[in-house]
């Protein structure tokens, strides 16, 4: 894109009611697959005061105690203390959980795909992760937050939080940031004499301590603070607002910048091509885009329920490829293996590694497989 424009992504804590859920439901299946591998589960969550629903479909061999296992995520989140409106203490559990439907283990068991459906991944070189600008400070920030609260630089902050940033690009080039909204949960202590809204000081404490540390030289005079503009943010959590896997499904991906294929990950076993595709497709872009065969790469996989291989491979390199579109597709077909089971193997996806991904997003981070660039020096070899 030519010109001046602004992009805005933005992200929430590990303390937001939908990220409960997923962390919750992501707990779930990495119970599972620690000593079942073979398991499947589609595992979702429910949360709301003083209330956890935890159900879905699960087939295994092992045995997850639910009611523990909650409890566990709540406390490491930080919902220890009705202070904060929800407490792992206090709150009922409900498990609700019921076995796989065998029509569609059928079709899974025989090497299938577990579900149609469009997978997309997408990479860019504006930033050391090849991923957008804005989610990755926006994921940032929230993770300030939580590190920041749990050293207790920063005493009166609550589990719950949300972050948005927004970018001015030149030319395709990220500039400055514009402008910065940040709230976050806290106490009372740092409320005025009104008891209406947080002090002065606090907003800039929170400028200060979490904002400026993570975009460092992108702000400048005209950057725009939007800290807790509300004025205050004392009710959070599942006491503010009902929370549900799956629903932050752009805060999971790229921020909005592309398209998204419409399904949610977490709870989800790696059988279910809405998450183990989706991060293919990403490892796909990001290996394009490592090996400059391209500075922004755009795929789509296109799948059907009970048949192996993609139905189709899409890729869009937004007029930045070196060579032609139709030959990377050529070398998507010719160096990766895009069936479930391939897709299992190549990034080793049957290890409880899920939970980890349920919040700061699923890419940009170097601990997961599917962000590997180990395809780009073959890969690079065609420009030669």
């Amino acid at each position: 894109m030519k010109g001046k424009y602004f992009i805005t992504s933005e992200s929430v804590g590990n303390g937001h009611p939908d990220k409960v859920c997923d962390q919750i439901s992501d707990a779930v299946l990495d119970a599972v697959l620690k000593n079942d591998p073979k398991g499947r589960v589609a595992c979702e969550t429910f949360i709301t005061t003083g209330l956890v629903v935890v159900g879905g479909e699960i087939t295994t061999k092992t045995y997850v105690n639910i009611q523990k296992l909650v409890k566990e995520v709540l406390l490491d989140i930080g919902y220890s203390h009705d202070k904060y409106g929800f407490s792992a203490h206090t709150c009922a559990i409900l498990n609700a959980i019921v076995s796989q439907s065998p029509d569609i283990s059928q079709g899974v068991d025989s090497g299938g795909a577990g579900d149609q459906g469009i997978m997309i991944g997408y990479a860019c070189d504006e930033t050391k992760e090849l991923m957008p600008l804005p989610i990755m400070l926006a994921h940032k920030l929230v993770k300030k937050v939580e590190v920041v609260r749990k050293l207790k630089k920063l005493d009166y902050l609550g589990p719950d939080c949300k972050s948005q940033v927004t970018i001015e690009y030149k030319d395709g080039k990220p500039m400055r940031a514009d402008a910065v909204v940040l709230a976050c949960q806290h106490t009372e202590k740092i409320l005025d004499k009104t008891g209406k809204k947080i002090t002065d000081k606090s907003r800039k404490q929170m400028i200060d301590v979490i904002i400026r540390p993570v975009l460092g030289k992108l702000i400048d005079k005209k950057t725009k603070f939007y800290v807790n503009q509300t004025g205050k943010f004392l009710v959070g959590g599942p006491q503010s607002d009902t929370g549900v896997t799956g629903r932050k499904i752009i805060v999971d991906t790229y921020g909005g910048v592309v398209s998204h294929g419409g399904g949610a990950f977490s709870g989800k076993d790696p059988s279910k091509v809405d998450r183990s595709a989706t991060y293919m497709a990403r490892y796909i872009a990001k290996n394009v885009v490592a090996a400059k065969l391209a500075k922004k790469c755009w795929v789509e996989l296109g799948y059907a329920i009970g048949k192996a291989e993609p139905v189709s491979i899409t890729v869009d390199t937004m007029d930045t490829g070196k060579i032609s579109e139709q030959k990377i597709v050529s070398l998507v077909k010719k160096n990766f293996d895009l069936t479930p089971r391939g897709i299992i193997k190549t990034l080793n996806l049957l290890k409880p590694i899920y939970r980890k991904t349920a919040v700061y997003g699923h890419f940009g981070r170097n601990e997961f497989s599917w962000e590997k660039t180990d395809k780009a020096a073959k890969l690079a070899k065609e420009l030669k």
